[in-house]
């Protein structure tokens, strides 16, 4: 396993794990956005930019749920 392939385990594995968790705060919410920008980083640094480009729309919709779930 290469460093890159680490890191895009590292990515997957915690949006998986916020996805699961957001109900419980908004924080989660966005950390979930936060582990889409790195899984957009991964898909990029990989040469898959469809898969970057979607995740880094993801991570905009998520920090849009994590600003209506704060008020």
């Amino acid at each position: 396993m290469n460093p890159l392939t680490i890191f895009g385990l590292f990515a997957v594995t915690a949006m998986v794990v916020c996805y699961a968790f957001e109900s419980r705060s908004p924080a989660f919410i966005l950390a979930f956005a936060g582990a889409c920008l790195l899984g957009s980083a991964y898909g990029f640094l990989q040469g898959a930019w469809p898969f970057g480009a979607v995740e880094l729309v993801w991570s905009g919709i998520a920090v849009a749920r994590w600003r209506k779930a704060r008020r």
